[in-house]
């Protein structure tokens, strides 16, 4: 059943875990990195500890509680001391910068994602929110073939804010002239994406990729080809 917003005219995504497969580019970036450094890790369990503990991590990036700075260190010095992993603090540093660079050179994005693209850019201005670092989500889209979908993009560090902050929605809207009655927000996370742009006066669609529950006033898709019956 289609329930198409014939009022909308703006579509807004997150990037990271929305179109741009964050956990399996991620994983290339750390084995990368891991050979580089002749660290023999078992990947499996590595990637067990750290998934939970990077969106630990994020959500307290998101809410000010650390810096950049505190985030790239913590979330690695924390999975090797549950791995009981010895590892001196100089070559966590180095791996942390090794894996921010190599990140954005993997492109993986997800099922669907150049079809739905497609699909909307015939009919809506395209836009990309995210709270990723400026120049590494830039790499992203373009090594990733995508950036010439979005009319305009917009991160946290030009905003001054990250979502759910409502300014950063305030931002993107005024950057793209789009009015917030003729816009929608599309992304992976309740709190930062779904419930940000609500309260910012925006409509708004869950990627809810694992199926998760939640609440069923909210709109969601599983996959992103389920958008055509939003849009």
């Amino acid at each position: 059943m289609k329930i198409t917003n014939s009022n909308i005219t703006d579509v807004f995504f997150d990037l990271d875990h929305t179109l741009w497969d964050f956990e399996k580019n991620s994983a290339l970036a750390f084995e990368t990195v891991f050979k580089m450094q002749d660290l023999a890790i078992n990947m499996t369990e590595f990637l067990q500890f750290y998934v939970p503990i990077n969106r630990e991590y994020w959500e307290r990036y998101r809410k000010d509680e650390i810096s950049q700075k505190q985030l790239r260190f913590g979330r690695l010095k924390d999975t090797f001391d549950l791995m009981r992993f010895e590892i001196e603090d100089d070559l966590i540093v180095t791996l942390s910068e090794q894996y921010i660079h190599y990140l954005p050179k993997f492109n993986h994005l997800f099922d669907g994602t150049i079809e739905i693209l497609d699909y909307l850019k015939a009919k809506y201005s395209l836009h990309i929110i995210t709270n990723g670092f400026a120049e590494i989500q830039e790499n992203k889209l373009n090594n990733s073939y995508i950036t010439h979908y979005f009319k305009t993009i917009t991160n946290s560090e030009m905003a001054g804010v990250k979502k759910p902050n409502s300014l950063i929605f305030d931002y993107a809207l005024n950057l793209a002239k789009a009015k917030k009655e003729n816009s929608i927000m599309i992304g992976d996370c309740i709190e930062a994406d779904v419930q940000g742009a609500l309260d910012a006066g925006l409509d708004a669609v869950f990627f809810n990729e694992n199926n998760v529950s939640v609440p069923q006033t909210i709109k969601q898709v599983n996959h992103l080809l389920e958008l055509k019956k939003y849009l």
